[in-house]
């Protein structure tokens, strides 16, 4: 498990910044949004 767990965390650093810096994008007036939630729940049915 701790492997897999490294692996993961290792994968995920790699893949920070691999296409280059950031660019302004092309179309100034549009935007984009979103919200993203991690995390594990559950229940004691």
């Amino acid at each position: 498990m701790k492997k897999l767990m490294a692996l993961i965390a290792l994968s995920t650093l790699a893949a920070c910044g691999v296409d280059g810096a950031p660019e302004t994008p092309a179309e100034p007036g549009i935007t984009v949004g979103g919200t993203v939630k991690v995390g594990i729940t559950g229940g004691s049915g």
